[in-house]
């Protein structure tokens, strides 16, 4: 397969960084989007309806495509449609407040569960994936606010916005994670085929956590993500197969004074990782990796980070898995505010 592979640019300051992503977002703006699309590698069209990375491979990810589509504006038709047997298109229009606080929305195989432009949210709910469950896109929401007062740690709650454990084919995409009880996205017990691309994961502690496993068989892209006001798992990656992290945005890193925990990007038990044209700013151990882990490092800018930044081993070569294309280090904060979070031309139709 081809493989597009940007180098670092000299200079890894924010102007620089406005500069070039500028000029990017112009390339896939309005007047370029069509054109840059249909010449574009998978995963370029930042508005695609088709996943990219690992939840493209082994048959790929269709969600609830060829399904009926329905509108739900409640708790009751969301969780009815999502837990069904059938294939569903999804849309989430307005805010859907959760109860009891905390509860669990269960989603079923084949389904999509995609906002309406920017208006779909969450609220203190989750949506869960049990063990079994295949095939689910869940794009263009906010999930938000199951937070509980004193509970910085998550010890007395499991609140997450979206946990999923032993699944597969699986797309999270373009999506708002922000101030809920736990983890925001947690990628559990050997769940395999899984891109994470364009979210964003806001003002939390645990932002996004991958294992909780002995085996070693996750296969995770994760891309153009913003990780803002957020102290760890930026994600935690333990004994993922293969975990390809690019052109992610880490910024305002919370602060306090934790030594450990809190940190960037970490490898973790025996993960093989390759990140490539981040951009890490103010952030304490940007990336690290275990003894036993594997974590290859190319193109990166790091500005005003200190800590552990650990790179051993050969990983892997994302390219020899898919076709993908980088952009440069130095505009990914410019693309990455500019593109994350829900959109409102997702949805819409």
């Amino acid at each position: 397969m081809t493989h597009f592979r940007s180098k670092r640019l000299p200079g890894g300051g924010r102007t620089l960084a406005a500069v070039l992503g500028l000029v990017a977002a112009l390339t896939l703006g309005t007047l370029g989007e069509a054109r840059a699309a249909a010449a574009a590698p998978p995963g370029t069209d930042r508005f695609s309806d088709r996943p990219h990375g690992f939840a493209s491979l082994a048959g790929g990810t269709t969600g609830g495509a060829g399904g009926e589509v329905v509108t739900v504006t409640d708790q009751a038709a969301l969780a009815k449609y999502a837990a069904a047997e059938e294939p569903y298109v999804i849309r989430v229009a307005g805010s859907i407040a959760v109860e009891p606080f905390g509860s669990d929305i269960t989603v079923a195989s084949d389904k999509t569960i995609v906002g309406v432009g920017t208006s779909g949210e969450i609220v203190h709910g989750e949506l869960h994936l049990n063990p079994g469950t295949h095939n689910v896109v869940i794009r263009n929401l906010t999930i938000r606010d199951s937070y509980v007062e004193g509970d910085w740690d998550g010890k007395t709650t499991d609140f997450d916005a979206i946990q999923m454990d032993s699944v597969h084919h699986v797309w999270i995409d373009h999506n708002h994670f922000t101030h809920m009880g736990d983890g925001l996205l947690d990628i559990r017990k050997d769940s395999r085929y899984v891109t994470v691309s364009y979210n964003r994961f806001t003002d939390h502690n645990k932002a996004m956590g991958i294992g909780w496993t002995e085996n070693t068989r996750t296969e995770i892209t994760i891309d153009h993500n913003w990780f803002a006001g957020t102290k760890q798992r930026n994600p935690s990656a333990d004994n993922c197969a293969y975990a390809h992290l690019y052109n992610n945005y880490l910024s305002a890193q919370v602060a306090d004074g934790d030594p450990v925990w809190t940190y960037g990007n970490w490898a973790r038990g025996a993960t093989r990782m390759v990140i490539e044209n981040s951009y890490y700013d103010g952030v304490q151990h940007p990336y690290q990796a275990d003894a036993t882990a594997e974590l290859v490092q190319r193109g990166s800018v790091t500005e005003n980070t200190t800590g552990r930044h650990d790179t051993w081993g050969d990983a892997f070569e994302p390219g020899d898995f898919y076709t993908y294309r980088l952009d440069p280090a130095a505009a990914v904060p410019a693309l990455v505010e500019r593109f994350s979070g829900p959109q409102r031309r997702i949805g819409v139709h």
